[in-house]
């Protein structure tokens, strides 16, 4: 930890335990289920770091991890997915724009709030297979891009979007991490022309993603060992628990 601390100067201690622990179980949940990354670790990191600090370093943190696994992306996912991530590039510099301009405590409440929005979204009734039409795959588009912005959490429209369909998971989990990927980048890009990307920010995501690595890998080796009914069972836990931890944490 003194290692790292030499190299977080702009961090205290506590600051960067809190974002080592949260960062290693979130990316073993991301691992397991395709998202849950931003959802589970902007709550958490939110109330140790400002929540521009939080949700920039967790999109430079998915980003990269994205870029690890472009070749299952464009093998699994599905055509809707590159729809949405363009629409999402559009739609992030607005809601980091909010974002910075909005007091620390209304941003963490809103922030609770969408984690507790995917919860409720995720428990709809299941649709086909079939795929939505464009109104609705650009809306799922657009406000993913200004979740990412606002929160670096696209999943509250992604979610509900695939995995609510009839469709088979490695699928659903190609096109949620596709999309995730280029919602990072597109986090990442609004924060350096918003000109709200410290150099502290970076170094602490490039610090921490090693673990991410890490993380990812154990939870993609359960992934493969866990029947389509548990894993979307999984997914509804991880929604609720992170909704549940996000409320208790701010209250």
């Amino acid at each position: 930890m003194g290692i790292l601390e030499g190299f977080l100067t702009g961090f205290t201690g506590l600051q960067i335990a809190v974002a080592v622990i949260a960062t290693l179980g979130a990316a073993f949940i991301r691992g397991l289920t395709g998202f849950g990354f931003g959802i589970l670790l902007v709550p958490i990191l939110a109330l140790a770091l400002t929540p521009v600090e939080a949700v920039l370093a967790i999109n430079i943190m998915a980003g990269l991890l994205a870029l690890t696994e472009i070749r299952m992306i464009l093998r699994e996912a599905e055509k809707s997915a590159a729809l949405i991530s363009a629409l999402v590039v559009l739609g992030t510099p607005p809601g980091l724009m909010v974002l910075a301009a909005i007091s620390e405590p209304l941003a963490r409440l809103l922030i609770a709030l969408i984690a507790l929005s995917a919860f409720f979204a995720i428990l709809l009734p299941k649709r086909s297979a079939t795929q939505p039409g464009l109104a609705t795959t650009s809306a799922v588009g657009l406000s993913a891009g200004v979740l990412t912005g606002f929160a670096a959490m696209p999943g509250p429209p992604v979610v509900p979007y695939y995995v609510g369909r009839d469709i088979a998971r490695t699928t659903a989990k190609a096109s949620m991490i596709g999309i995730f990927g280029v919602s990072a980048f597109a986090g990442v890009g609004s924060g350096m022309a918003l000109g709200v990307l410290e150099a502290k920010v970076i170094v602490l995501g490039l610090a921490l993603f090693p673990l991410v690595l890490l993380g990812n890998w154990i939870g993609s080796l359960a992934f493969g060992k866990v029947s389509d009914r548990v894993w979307r069972i999984a997914v509804g836990v991880v929604l609720a628990s992170a909704a549940a931890a996000a409320l208790a944490r701010l209250l």
